[in-house]
């Protein structure tokens, strides 16, 4: 059976398309080394399918219970992917953004691409879909506006969504690098939690907008130890047991953040490009901690975004110390300096 060859211009839609659906990726994807930029790309822009089936307002559950287990038909070579593109893009909420409506409509060009990586990649890649999906769909039918049930539910979503992504990306990091590889077993773990640090961060940030969407991934339990409800909370009625609860999360996802530094530092010094995706990705997520830490009392997304001040000084000062380890703790500790420490069980981080 022949390789199926990517035409060039698949190539320069998957970068164009980056650079539309995603602010902070299009920025730390192309510091990877090319080989490893075509990875993953790829890899995200299929995730990015499975998040647009998740977040479409106008789609009913039962919608995408049949998007994503086509979806995950389609990975394993057994659906046809225009037939996916051609159902779902004429269902797409006119809140979409014509990016992720081009990307949908270019599912089988995505697809396509994946196809023309090794055997370890295709894996890696599949395997990452795969459970992304199956996760969301899950969560998609337990959702609930007043939160997820407890810190178990929050870790699995958080493992689905984005701890599974870091599994992905340190097989494609040991597959291009022999000198990565032997890290292996040590690696894959401290991936999952650097992917949930980051999507805590992430969820913690977006609060407010996923519950006006009927949304809350917030754990319940977490509030319930402080005395506080998710049922009560509304837009412009703080309470600072609400705060404390926030505080408590923080703390985890600062936690899970210092696994990120480790993962990093585990990294050859000269493998420059991948320690600048790993390390500007650290550096926005603890800054919005810090942020949002400030001000808990925080009602969008909106009031505790980085600026991009903040972003460029990130940059900045990376590309000063990348190579060196004994800096990076140094800056990392800094910068964490009046967070909240996390004070739960080593079981309870997930």
């Amino acid at each position: 059976m022949n390789t199926p060859v990517t035409p060039p211009s698949d190539c320069e839609f998957e970068r164009r398309i980056l650079q539309q659906v995603s602010r902070s990726f299009a920025l730390t994807i192309p510091q990877l080394p090319p080989a490893l930029q075509k990875t993953v790309t790829n890899a995200y822009l299929l995730c990015r399918i499975i998040d647009t089936i998740e977040d479409d307002e106008s789609l009913s559950l039962d919608q995408k219970r049949f998007f994503f287990q086509e979806f995950i038909k389609i990975i394993n070579g057994e659906g046809s992917a225009k037939s996916f593109a051609d159902a779902l893009y004429p269902l797409l909420s006119g809140k979409t953004l014509p990016a992720e409506r081009e990307l949908i409509g270019k599912t089988s060009a995505v697809i396509q691409k994946t196809l023309t990586f090794n055997s370890k990649q295709q894996a890696a890649i599949k395997r990452c879909a795969m459970t992304m999906a199956r996760g969301m769909l899950t969560f998609q039918e337990i959702k609930d506006p007043v939160g997820l049930k407890d810190l178990r539910d929050f870790h699995l979503y958080c493992y689905h969504v984005a701890g599974n992504v870091g599994e992905m990306l340190t097989e494609l990091f040991c597959d291009y690098s022999p000198e990565i590889s032997p890290s292996r077993e040590r690696l894959l773990p401290l991936g999952v939690s650097f992917g949930q640090g980051l999507q805590m961060t992430n969820i913690i940030k977006d609060f407010w907008e996923d519950k006006k969407h009927g949304a809350c991934w917030l754990p319940q339990d977490i509030f319930q130890k402080v005395g506080y409800d998710l049922k009560n909370i509304s837009s412009g009625q703080y309470s600072d047991r609400f705060g404390q609860g926030l505080g408590a999360l923080i703390g985890l996802a600062r936690s899970h953040l210092e696994d990120a530094l480790a993962y990093t530092l585990m990294i050859p010094a000269h493998e420059t490009g991948i320690r600048k995706f790993c390390l500007w990705a650290i550096g926005m997520a603890l800054f919005t901690l810090r942020k949002i830490n400030k001000k808990r009392n925080y009602t969008s997304g909106q009031e505790v975004k980085i600026s991009h001040g903040t972003l460029k000084a990130i940059i900045l000062v990376t590309h000063m110390t990348l190579r060196y380890n004994f800096l990076l703790k140094a800056l990392f500790h800094l910068t964490a300096r009046g967070l909240p420490a996390f004070e739960g069980k080593d079981g309870d981080r997930g």
